[in-house]
């Protein structure tokens, strides 16, 4: 058992990539796991390889009465619930037109993220201890990707929310950030340099090597690096940050 022994957590987006490596590093560590997302089997997957006691909720996070439903089973299976990690998330251009995926895209990364912020609230433990909302940003919250409209400034608002929230639960000694990634080795990703090349008419692996071109460490994150983060946030090392953005980006960007 770790840090994290004994705490109720919701996961979003937990049947993949950082999502899922989140879920193992906080049961590993202890933590009771709520599995949330929209393919219960890979929330069932990611529930038989975990350590620690989980329940797989499907939820599609923008719809906010699948949102209320999976978190009040959390809460009837757990008890009042200790953190959020807010990673559900919807990747991708948008282009204008009929097509545009805007709504879609700031759907699922803006909205989605307040109602599971809202819907935790009515479960929030009780202190002194702290409790956690951490929101999965993206480096795209730094700087702006043509033909990104929508990640970028849905990811971009996550920031803002965590700074508001954070003063808003000050006082109730509840602690508020948002971590953006850089490239992240995950399925989403592979979506991406898979549509580089496309794209450009190059090969995959041309497409991601010249992607991690601007990655000074030359490589992109495992999921279970950002896993480790998350856990130290929600952990006694974390104790003293709210209403901060941490930019684990391989010097992608320095701010």
């Amino acid at each position: 058992m770790g840090d994290h022994a004994g705490r109720a957590v919701v996961v979003t987006g937990a049947g993949t990539g950082i999502g899922r490596a989140v879920a193992l590093r906080l049961a590993r560590e202890g933590a009771r796991v709520a599995l949330l997302g929209r393919t219960r089997a890979s929330l069932e997957k990611t529930a038989a390889d975990a350590a620690g006691e989980t329940l797989v909720a499907t939820c599609d996070v923008a719809d906010g009465a699948s949102v209320a439903a999976a978190f009040d089973a959390a809460a009837e299976r757990f008890g009042p619930l200790h953190a959020l990690v807010a990673n559900a998330g919807a990747g991708g251009p948008n282009e204008p037109g009929p097509d545009d995926r805007w709504d879609e895209i700031v759907r699922t990364n803006l909205d989605g993220s307040y109602a599971c912020t809202r819907a935790l609230e009515r479960h929030l433990a009780p202190g002194p201890e702290p409790r956690h909302v951490v929101y999965m940003s993206s480096c795209l919250a730094r700087f702006g990707v043509p033909g990104f409209t929508a990640y970028c400034a849905s990811k971009t608002a996550l920031l803002g929310l965590a700074r508001a929230l954070a003063l808003e639960w000050a006082e109730r000694g509840v602690l508020v950030n948002a971590i953006c990634p850089g490239w992240v080795e995950t399925e989403m990703a592979k979506a991406s340099w898979q549509n580089i090349a496309e794209g450009t008419g190059t090969s995959f692996d041309e497409a991601k090597a010249g992607a991690l071109a601007d990655v000074p460490l030359g490589r992109a994150a495992d999921p279970e690096e950002i896993a480790a983060l998350v856990s130290f946030l929600l952990g006694p090392g974390g104790r003293f940050f709210t209403g901060q953005a941490l930019d684990p980006n391989g010097g992608a960007w320095m701010g």
